[in-house]
């Protein structure tokens, strides 16, 4: 059964240390927690296609959104192609509930990837350079653990004169929204199963 729908801003799979594996703990917890998180993706500077590869060893179902394009946070695109894609809330409460947790019980997360509107997205090129300079300030100043997120917010959100504060509002709202809308989508759908319609239709 699924637990919940979570809103997260990013996933993250650093490419600053690819021997080590560096992989975010929300990564793994997703392969073994069967929660629908919703997503703006991967900032581009980070390593897309090794996200992807180990989201898809850890069994976890990824979808985008009204796009055949995985996203890259600030941006809406990133060259990497979406495993699959949904267009509706709805597609996205049958993808929780027909294909994923009720149905086939697997136990595992699934990640819907959910593109920044377009009229908020930042300009891709200005957001890297920025997170490239804040990762290098980070690095050089030894900030790590905890306080290397809030340091890498604030610094790109300096070096961008707040174009990135913004745009990362209006993903988050975005996401809210978009969570909102199939949880509304979902309990309608056990509304059915409760009367005998669910998976039926």
């Amino acid at each position: 059964m699924l637990t919940s729908i979570n809103i997260l801003q990013m996933i993250t799979f650093r490419q600053t240390y690819p021997r080590a594996m560096d992989i975010s703990s929300d990564l793994t917890e997703l392969g073994r927690t069967p929660v629908a998180v919703i997503s703006a993706g991967v900032k581009s500077i980070l390593d897309i296609p090794r996200t992807l590869e180990h989201l898809e060893t850890q069994g976890v179902c990824v979808a985008a959104y009204k796009t055949n394009e995985f996203p890259a946070f600030f941006t809406e695109t990133s060259g990497c192609k979406a495993p699959c894609r949904v267009d509706t809330p709805e597609d996205c409460a049958r993808l929780i509930g027909k294909y994923a947790n009720m149905k086939l019980k697997l136990g595992t997360g699934i990640l819907i990837a959910n593109p920044i509107p377009k009229e908020h997205a930042a300009s891709g090129s200005l957001i890297d350079s920025a997170i490239q300079r804040a990762l290098r300030e980070a690095r050089d100043k030894g900030i790590t653990g905890n306080a290397e997120t809030p340091f890498l917010l604030g610094r790109v959100n300096e070096l961008t004169g707040g174009a990135s504060l913004s745009s990362n509002i209006a993903l988050v709202k975005n996401n809210a929204l978009l969570g909102a809308k199939i949880s509304v989508s979902l309990a309608q759908m056990r509304e059915r199963d409760d009367r005998g319609e669910f998976l039926s239709s």
